[in-house]
């Protein structure tokens, strides 16, 4: 029976993909994305993706900005994670997502989209509620500004 299960651990060998991306605020905007693939495809979310094998959390993230927005920053301290299951037809999971938010500095340059972004640029904080605002993103910075106030 221990033998059966290990061969099928094994044959599932999956891991979770591990996402990073930063939040960055400046002058009253976060750096936002509109996704241009799926999942949330013409949502707007935190820019971020897959963490490379060999990279910290701070150099995936600050690599991830510059290739999903045109931007510069110096990444931080963990600020928000979150993890995304989606199932498959058989039940098993499909896709397995572990994602890391980092708090982001500004350094330089102006959003462009790029890689699998649609879209990039500095969204008011004022006018968050105007764009569709993926719900993931959402949480994050209510929970982030709910913490500071």
């Amino acid at each position: 029976m221990l033998l059966n299960n290990m061969r099928a651990d094994q044959s599932n060998n999956q891991l979770p993909v591990v996402g990073v991306g930063a939040i960055v605020v400046h002058d009253g905007a976060v750096l936002l994305v509109k996704r241009g693939r799926a999942p949330y495809a013409g949502e707007w979310a935190i820019p971020g993706g897959k963490l490379k094998w060999g990279e910290t959390l701070q150099q995936g993230a600050e690599r991830e900005i510059l290739e999903e927005t045109g931007i510069t920053i110096e990444a931080g301290e963990l600020i928000y994670h979150f993890e995304h299951i989606v199932p498959a037809e058989n039940g098993h999971p499909e896709f397995h997502y572990v994602v890391l938010d980092l708090s982001g500095r500004y350094i330089s340059g102006r959003p462009q989209a790029a890689d699998d972004a649609a879209d990039a640029r500095w969204i008011a904080l004022d006018d968050l509620e105007s764009v569709n605002l993926n719900r993931t993103t959402q949480r994050a910075l209510n929970k982030l500004y709910s913490e500071s106030n």
